[in-house]
């Protein structure tokens, strides 16, 4: 018995310390590169939803889109694009391509995708009538 406890404590125990400090260096090193660029974990998830979104559908080239993450599925059920959402499911946004991709992280599938319609475009008036109808032209005489 004082064999084992010999054995463990000159083998196991340096062991055990030796990952300790391979571990307590990685995560300081991943502190540090995060406190010199704040944005690089974001940026490192956007490249890895890109790359398992891209292997499912045809990305638009030479745009990085905007992402957002579902967390209230039940407020978004209304429409017609977050119909199937769940919690944790991710929208590719590309605005210049003018798209949307809903992606289930869970599922690793494409549940939607949809063209996006922002504010800068311009307003479609209705076609004017050719019959007057205004009051202007119905005046009492």
């Amino acid at each position: 018995m004082n064999m084992l406890k010999e054995k463990f404590m000159k083998i196991i125990v340096p062991l055990i310390a030796v990952v300790a400090l391979i571990l307590a260096g990685y995560f300081y090193s991943q502190i540090r590169v995060l406190r010199n660029n704040p944005q690089a974990m974001a940026q490192k998830e956007i490249i890895d939803l890109v790359a398992k979104v891209s292997k499912l559908v045809v990305l638009p080239v030479g745009e990085t889109p905007t992402i957002a993450t579902v967390s209230d599925p039940e407020t978004l059920k209304d429409q017609a694009f977050f119909a199937q959402a769940q919690k944790g499911d991710k929208v590719l946004i590309y605005a210049q391509a003018k798209k949307a991709i809903l992606y289930s992280v869970v599922l690793n599938k494409i549940i939607e995708v949809a063209p996006l319609s922002i504010g800068n475009q311009k307003a479609v008036t209705p076609p004017v009538s050719s019959s007057k109808t205004s009051t202007e032209d119905k005046k009492p005489q």
